[in-house]
């Protein structure tokens, strides 16, 4: 599945890259097995998930 000379980076790491993209679904597949969301959630290949990364409401900025 992965390209990387050696072996793919782990599912931990920033490097590994992009190998399907469907942004129209919000989701992208990376070399390493693992599926990435638009919301910063992911699906890791061994069926853990890492839940989003949300910005508390009081924290996001308001155009005037």
């Amino acid at each position: 599945m992965c390209s990387h000379q050696a072996s793919c980076p782990s599912s931990d790491s920033i490097a590994p890259h992009v190998v399907a993209a469907h942004p129209e679904q919000g989701w992208n597949l990376l070399c390493n097995g693992a599926i990435v969301f638009d919301d910063t959630g992911e699906l890791l290949p061994d069926g853990r998930i890492v839940a989003p990364h949300r910005v508390p409401a009081g924290q996001l900025a308001v155009a005037a």
